[in-house]
This record gives C-alpha cells, sequence and structure tokens, in this order.
C-alpha cells in the first residue's frame, strides 16, 4: 500500500471521529435544535449562584431544556432568568422553580418542581415561586460560627 493511500485511510478515520465527536456532543447538550421545539419561561432569583447561559433546566432529573439568559434586575436587585422547556411538557401553573445543586462538588442546575394545578403555563409566562441558590460556603461559615461560640460559652461556664 504506498503512503499516499495510507495519508488517505488516516485522514478518513479522523473526519469519521470528529463528526461522531460532533454528533454525540450535539446529542448530550441540545445544542442546534430548533426553536420550535421548546417554548421560554422566565423567573426570577434572589440569587442565580452557579446559573449561566447554557445550564440545565430539569423535571424529575430529566433535562428539559436550558437556560437562555441571564441579568441583573438594578430596580429589585433579582437575577432574571429565561429558559425553555421542551414544548411536548406542559408545566402547571403553580409549580416552582430552585437553583439546585448535583452534589458538594458538581455544578447548579435549575429545577422545575411540578404544582398541581389545572391551568397550564404558556409561552413567556412567569413562574412566581423560586427559590435561589443556597451557598456552601455561607453555611460552612455559620457552622464555624455556631461551632466556635458554642465552645467558647462552654470554656467560659462555671463548673
Amino acid at each position: 500500500m504506498s503512503a499516499n493511500a495510507r495519508e488517505i485511510i488516516a485522514g478518513g478515520i479522523v473526519i469519521a471521529a470528529a463528526a461522531a465527536f460532533a454528533l454525540y456532543a450535539r446529542q448530550s447538550t441540545g445544542i442546534g435544535t430548533g426553536s420550535g421545539d421548546r417554548y421560554p419561561l422566565h423567573a426570577s432569583f434572589r440569587s442565580a449562584e452557579g446559573v449561566s447561559v447554557g445550564t440545565d433546566v430539569r423535571l424529575a432529573g430529566v433535562k428539559l431544556g436550558s437556560v437562555t439568559d441571564i441579568r441583573l434586575n438594578p430596580e429589585t436587585y433579582r437575577a432574571e432568568t429565561t429558559f425553555t422547556v421542551a414544548s411536548h411538557v406542559r408545566i402547571p401553573d403553580d409549580s416552582a422553580v430552585v437553583v439546585a445543586s448535583e452534589g458538594l462538588l458538581g455544578g447548579s442546575f435549575v429545577e422545575i418542581i411540578p404544582g398541581g394545578s389545572l391551568f397550564y403555563l404558556e409561552p413567556g409566562d412567569e413562574i412566581e415561586d423560586t427559590q435561589g441558590a443556597v451557598s456552601l460556603i455561607g453555611l460552612l461559615m455559620k457552622f464555624v460560627g455556631s461551632s466556635a461560640v458554642a465552645a467558647a460559652e462552654s470554656e467560659s461556664a462555671p463548673e
């Protein structure tokens, strides 16, 4: 086999591997899906720490969409987010939205907690019931601070 034929075969393998990777990335991230199969919703959070454009939106652990816009409202000092949801999923209008964490070291995602209403959100509606991100560092500082206070009180208490 000539060197030219080997180079062509190697190039074909590299192109096939790149195409397979691009297809996998497109399917796993939802990039390139048409806007016709998703609809936008809005939510306002006190803290959207860990959320950015592209963050997953999940319901019962299943990815339904992603965050498409996030910005600070200068009047309310809240994080205004816009996210998309798959059009085949109807969200009750009394649902809640929470910024959740995948674990201690994991990233954040937006979780929809469905309500029990018989009425559903329409494209562009805002979900009123929201809960922002809980800061792990803030929780640890409270724990350490309360432990230090308790230790100081126990040392100064007469026996």
